[in-house]
């Protein structure tokens, strides 16, 4: 009998239509269903679906017109789902930014995307108002939260939508491939990239991941991983399309996390390593029911397969481990959700349903490897981006002949399962969150006692990296202490981006046209650790 995988991966069917249609298709399924429990708030899907459509309008009114980016900034909530949708229905392009962003992040994202309007929560109101001058593009800020204290040039969320009808706007030609995403992703040079996702792409990847999880309107998914994050936007999707309860949290917290798990009989439960890590150690685990879980997904970075195995001994649920990126809308890999048999804890798992996979060699990328050959992993489908923001060369690179080059180093068994096993990408993986090594690099040399600088992640067995910068000083700065640095360095970037050790070198190793060989540094750290 046949091993191979595609029997339980066949294709798909994809409706033609704008991606705010799928809000509109969930909502169908159950009108009356609870959509989001948030707090003390719980919004049906009919509620949603006509809250969306006012802001839709509202937005319309203010002057936002289609294909203007709109950038987004809070932590999760239910007017974050509403922003998101009423975003696509107006044919604008949502562009999700990190609530723990600083002034300078906010600023460069803000003007790279070129964005005309943001909708921000009112406690990060003064990091936007604080860039205004910086962003001239910004025309229009709505506030979620509390109302602003005084009136002024920034208007609020509750208020656009009073005036508003609760029906569509007049159709508008929105065509498959215009965009209605950008989120951002830090690259291993430069600053972050504008990831270009159309309607097409998300559309696809929602009834992928609901597909190949198995997503019903029965289930009830806890969501705390967050929105802008593409994994928490994928379960926010793949909720609204499937008709599924979406429990949300702002961020998370153990104990009342399992309490709402308890409370409200959550079936699905999203992870990022850290979670399971820390969840697997807690002594209170084993005091909450968990038995209404069909399964935890954990993605964004690689778990050791010993932390499943005590997370399971401890609560009796599956851990299905799943692979994607940023560029792939982000699902292209999971274990099967329905058979623990089948379930290869150190697998990324199977393609998803319409994504096909290979595997090349990382000097050249054209050589096709075999089964157990380690090479770059390699797919293609429906949901793959179109490319970089503003970014032809980068694009040009990461996609050919419509493949996309992962950048992540594994093979493919015989049977099709997935194994990740190193980065070609440079990327610091901190928690699940990518850090570029160039971004911090660009700040530590903003001080005026760097003369050279390379930070690679350091292997962290909590939060699989942390940064850690090599630093040359510069002549009359030689009392510079690491100290110093990294007060330097602090509040200046995103709290997760925090450089967590500082090494004073006389040289950094470089290749002869000046690329930072990180890999040295990195063969040096494990050395010093084998010695310890």
């Amino acid at each position: 009998m046949s091993t191979r995988p595609e029997f339980f991966r066949p294709p798909l069917e994809y409706p033609r239509i704008p991606y705010g249609d799928m809000l509109t298709l969930g909502a169908a399924r159950g009108p009356e269903n609870v959509a989001v429990v948030f707090r003390d708030t719980s919004l049906t899907f009919r509620e949603i679906d006509a809250l969306a459509h006012r802001l839709a309008r509202a937005l319309r009114t203010l002057g936002v017109t289609q294909g203007d980016r709109v950038a987004v900034l809070t932590t999760n909530c239910p007017e974050y789902i509403i922003a998101f949708y009423a975003i696509a229905r107006l044919g604008a392009v949502v562009s999700p930014m990190n609530p723990s962003y600083k002034e300078r992040e906010i600023e460069y994202q803000l003007n790279d995307s070129e964005a005309a309007a943001i909708v921000v929560h009112s406690d990060l109101l003064p990091l936007v108002e604080a860039v205004r001058a910086q962003t001239p593009r910004l025309r229009h800020v709505v506030t979620i939260g509390p109302a602003p204290a005084t009136p002024g040039p920034v208007r609020h969320f509750t208020e656009l939508m009073a005036c508003e009808p609760a029906v569509p706007l007049p159709p508008l030609q929105i065509a498959w491939d215009d965009l209605v995403a950008l989120p951002y992703s830090s690259g291993t040079t430069g600053l972050p990239k504008g990831v270009c996702l159309s309607h097409k792409n998300l559309v696809c990847n929602n009834i992928q991941f609901v597909a190949t999880a198995r997503i019903t309107q029965a289930d009830r998914m806890m969501i705390f991983l967050p929105f802008y994050h593409i994994y928490g936007a994928m379960l926010m999707g793949a909720a609204a399309y499937a008709g599924a309860t979406a429990v949300l949290m702002e961020r998370f917290e153990p104990t009342e996390c399992l309490r709402l798990i308890e409370e409200h009989k959550i079936t699905l439960f999203f992870v990022v390593p850290p979670v399971l890590v820390m969840l697997s150690a807690w002594p209170e685990l084993k005091k909450y029911d968990l038995s209404s879980i069909r399964f935890t997904m954990v993605g964004a970075a690689p778990l050791a397969p010993e932390v499943t195995r005590r997370f399971r001994e401890l609560t009796g649920v599956t851990v299905v481990q799943g692979y994607g990126l940023t560029e792939a809308a982000p699902l292209t890999h999971l274990n099967p959700v329905y058979s623990s048999e089948l379930n290869v804890l150190e697998s990324a798992g199977l393609p998803a349903h319409d994504c096909e996979q290979k595997v090349v060699d990382v000097e050249t990328g054209e050589t096709i490897l075999g089964p157990g050959e380690v090479g770059e992993i390699c797919v293609r489908g429906p949901h793959v981006m179109q490319g970089y923001w503003k970014a032809p060369e980068a694009t040009a690179a990461t996609i050919r002949d419509g493949w996309l080059y992962t950048g992540d180093i594994g093979y493919v068994d015989a049977r099709g399962y997935t194994f990740i096993q190193d980065r070609k990408k440079e990327m610091i993986k901190y928690k699940g969150f990518g850090i570029a090594p160039a971004e911090i690099e660009a700040l530590l040399f903003e001080h005026p006692g760097v003369a050279d600088v390379a930070v690679i992640g350091k292997p962290d067995p909590e939060a699989g990296e942390v940064p850690k910068a090599f630093v040359v000083k510069k002549a009359g700065h030689e009392t510079l202490t690491a100290e110093e640095l990294t007060a330097f360095a602090k509040g200046r970037l995103a709290g997760y981006k925090t450089v967590h050790e500082v090494e004073f070198v006389r040289a950094i190793p470089k290749t002869p046209s000046g690329k930072i060989l990180r890999r040295v540094l990195k063969e040096q750290e494990l050395a010093k650790k084998a010695r310890a």
